[in-house]
């Protein structure tokens, strides 16, 4: 035997001598320390595996009890966003048009026109005085508003169209022979409070005779594409002085557009010397009315320039006409029903309320929680522009409440409004139990959590 068979045997033998009982008689003493070499070295073995086994054990307890669980994903709603109303122009009676401008977010580079009524041609009466005193500053321009301009003498003929007006109904302002003025104030007469004798006077003036004055407005008109309006005279006594509703839009636009006529149609009272009188439009100042010019024939007129506020940041420039109304007092009253119209066709829409759910996750051990909005959501919109919605979401990372797990955004036109969305509770993390017994669902993403 070897230097180990011998220690096994002495380690064997010792282990008899301690108490495993006396040797069977009849064994040879080789074989019965053969038959104790066999028994150690099974129970080492024994020992050995059951070593293991528990090591095993204890191992898998270990990664069990400490490896992160995969955290679910969400099973979501798609959000349905509903339009707002759409809005609904109170259009004058009579023919009228409507010209909004400004607000792109809303309405569009094009901005916004509407017509009702009669597309034709109507006697336009006094708005004709603003044909006239553009035609006059186009031949005689002035440099500003503080410009009074050339110095105009009135002649006995210019003092005799008081008494001519005067039979006619129209109105009229003093006007003595040998009197002086400024290119300036006479339009001032002219367009407040709309003194017929002075559009004639000046007319006369600026371009020596009416057929003169007639000849200068048709290809003033003709450049600037207005071929809708009719002009024979420049007072607008004669219903012959015709334009469309359409045209008198674009009329106003030129108007608002020389710095002079602006600033006059705009002035509540004269600021003429010697002179007092109130601005024939009674809109002004009101929803934003800044001008420009009534007229009264056959029906009442009034063409308007508005700055309006509807709380988007910036006022909306709109310019409208109304020919044949009532009265003054039913033709200012439509066109601030429609100015009204205007401002309510921008509304906020909600979109979500705090709260509500989008979505949910259920684990595998049980465990649930849902996807809410984190705050209210609403958009400002014109009238009843569509409106989509996108909704993004991103994978758990803490499943704690309040841990943002998305976003939804939604557009109408130009705009954009957004919110979060968040857990609304814990995600539970699986008891000991479950952990040992779902070894397949262990090992998520979720590196670190236990």
């Amino acid at each position: 035997m070897g230097i180990a068979d011998d220690e096994l045997t002495r380690f064997t033998e010792l282990l008899d001598t301690a108490g495993a009982g006396p040797s069977a008689p009849d064994v040879d003493p080789v074989e019965r320390a053969r038959r104790r070499r066999r028994r150690l070295r099974a129970g080492i073995t024994t020992a050995v595996v059951a070593l293991v086994l528990m090591g095993l054990a204890g191992g898998y307890a270990a990664y069990a009890l400490t490896t992160p669980v995969a955290l679910p994903g969400a099973e979501t709603r798609t959000p349905q966003p509903t339009a707002g109303a759409p809005v609904s122009l109170a259009m004058p009676a009579g023919a009228s048009a409507v010209q909004v401008s400004g607000g792109t977010d809303f309405l569009g580079a094009e901005g916004l026109t509407a017509a009702s009524g009669a597309p034709g041609p109507l006697p336009m009466a006094s708005i004709t005085k603003l044909v006239t005193a553009l035609v006059v500053l186009d031949a005689h321009p002035l440099s500003g508003p503080d410009d009074p301009g050339p110095v105009l003498t009135f002649s006995k003929a210019d003092h005799d169209l008081y008494d001519q007006y005067y039979v006619q109904g129209a109105t009229i302002a003093a006007m003595p022979t040998g009197s002086t003025m400024s290119l300036h104030d006479a339009l001032e007469l002219m367009l407040v409070v709309s003194a017929s004798n002075y559009a004639d006077a000046v007319s006369t003036w600026a371009f020596g005779s009416r057929g003169a004055f007639v000849r200068a407005t048709d290809a003033w008109l003709d450049r600037n594409g207005l071929g809708g309006i009719t002009v024979v005279e420049p007072t607008g006594i004669d219903p012959r002085n015709t334009a469309t509703a359409a045209d008198l839009i674009t009329l106003g636009a030129l108007a608002m557009g020389n710095e002079t006529i602006a600033q006059i149609v705009g002035m509540s009272t004269l600021a003429v010397p010697g002179f007092t009188g109130s601005n024939t439009n009674t809109l002004l100042g009101t929803d934003g009315v800044r001008g420009i010019k009534t007229g009264t024939l056959e029906g009442s007129n009034l063409l308007y320039s508005s700055l309006l506020d509807v709380g988007i940041g910036e006022p909306l420039t709109i310019t409208g006409a109304v020919l044949g109304g009532q009265d003054r007092d039913n033709v200012n009253s439509d066109v601030r029903a429609l100015l009204g119209s205007i401002r309510a066709g921008f509304h906020e829409v909600p979109l979500a309320r705090r709260g509500e759910v989008y979505g949910s996750y259920t684990t595998p051990w049980g465990a649930e929680a849902r996807m809410v909005v984190a705050t209210d959501a609403r958009v400002l919109t014109w009238s009843d522009t569509p409106i989509t919605a996108q909704m993004t979401t991103s994978p758990l990372t803490t499943g704690r409440a309040g841990e943002k797990v998305g976003t939804i955004t939604w557009t109408a036109g130009a705009r954009t409004a957004s919110t979060d969305l968040v857990l609304d509770a814990d995600i539970a993390m699986p008891d000991d139990w479950w952990r040992l017994t779902h070894p397949l669902e262990l090992d998520g993403p979720l590196a670190g959590r236990g």
